[in-house]
C-alpha cells in the first residue's frame, strides 16, 4: 500500500513551484505537478525522477474550470484524496506600467489566473483535502499584496506600484483568511506566504532571492504540525503584515 503523503502544485513545472516539488519530494512526499502543457509537465517528473524523487505529471490549467474538475476528478480516482494544496501558478502581466495606465484585459487576465485560478483549485480539492487527516493548503502570495507594506515608504515594496499584481495578491490574502474561517473545524489549515523577491520567469529573472530560499517558506507552512497556524501570513521571517 502507498502511504507517501500527495502534493498537488500549480505552475509546478518550473521556478518557485518546482523547486518546492523537488524538496518535498526529498522529504518523501509523492508531487502531481500541475502544468498548463503537457510536455513541460512531463520534462519536470523526469527531472524529479532521476532523484529518486516520486512526482506524476498533471494537465491543470487553472483558468479552465473543465480541466480543474478533470484533475480533480484523476486525483480522486488515482488516490482517493489530496493531503496538500499549493496554489502557485501566477502571472505577473503589467510590465510595472502606473496604474492609471493600466489595461483592463490585463487586469481581468491577472484576475484569471491569481485570483479566480487560485479560487477555483481550492474550492474543487477541498471536497479531496477533507479526506487526509491533516490537509494543507498553501497560497503563494507577496509582500506586494500587503496594503500594510505597500502604504509604508520604508518598505522594499513601497515603490512597486503595480496594480493588478499587488491587488491580486491582496484578494488572494482575503480569500485565505474566508477560507479558513470556513474550514477552521476541520483538520485543513491554509495560509499565504511571501517567498520573497525571487528570480524566476515572472519578473524576468530579476530578483535577489533564489528559489531554494523562496521554496522553503512554503516547505515549511505546507509541513506544519497539527497545532501551527492557520488564515496567516508568513515569510521566513515570520507573521507578514496585513
Amino acid at each position: 500500500m502507498d502511504n507517501s503523503r500527495k502534493v498537488l502544485i500549480t505552475g509546478g513545472n518550473k521556478g518557485i513551484g518546482f523547486e518546492t516539488a523537488r524538496q518535498l519530494g526529498k522529504m518523501g512526499f509523492e508531487i502531481l505537478v500541475g502544468s498548463r502543457d503537457e510536455k513541460r509537465g512531463q520534462e519536470a517528473v523526469r527531472v524529479l525522477e532521476m532523484e529518486n524523487i516520486k512526482a506524476k505529471a498533471l494537465v491543470l490549467d487553472v483558468t479552465d474550470p473543465s480541466i480543474i474538475q478533470s484533475a480533480a476528478k484523476q486525483i480522486e480516482q488515482q488516490y482517493g484524496l489530496l493531503d496538500i494544496l499549493i496554489n502557485n501558478a501566477g502571472v505577473f502581466l503589467e510590465d510595472n506600467v502606473p496604474p492609471s495606465e493600466l489595461e483592463l484585459p490585463d487586469l481581468k487576465r491577472t484576475y484569471e489566473t491569481n485570483v479566480f485560478g487560485v479560487f477555483s483549485v481550492t474550492k474543487a480539492m477541498i471536497p479531496l483535502l477533507k479526506k487526509s487527516y491533516s490537509g494543507r493548503i498553501i497560497n503563494l502570495s507577496s509582500g506586494l499584496g500587503s496594503l500594510t507594506l505597500n502604504t509604508d515608504p520604508k518598505s522594499e515594496f513601497y515603490n512597486v506600484n503595480s496594480l493588478a499584481y499587488n491587488s491580486s495578491k491582496t484578494a488572494v490574502n482575503a480569500l485565505t483568511v474566508l477560507f479558513a474561517k470556513e474550514l477552521s473545524n476541520s483538520s485543513i489549515k491554509i495560509n499565504s506566504v511571501c517567498p520573497g523577491f525571487t528570480a524566476t520567469d515572472l519578473n524576468g529573472n530579476s530578483g535577489y532571492r533564489s528559489v531554494e530560499q523562496a521554496a522553503s517558506i512554503v516547505v515549511k507552512l505546507a509541513t506544519i504540525a497539527d497545532d501551527g497556524p492557520t488564515g496567516g501570513f508568513f515569510d521566513e521571517n515570520g507573521v507578514v503584515p496585513w
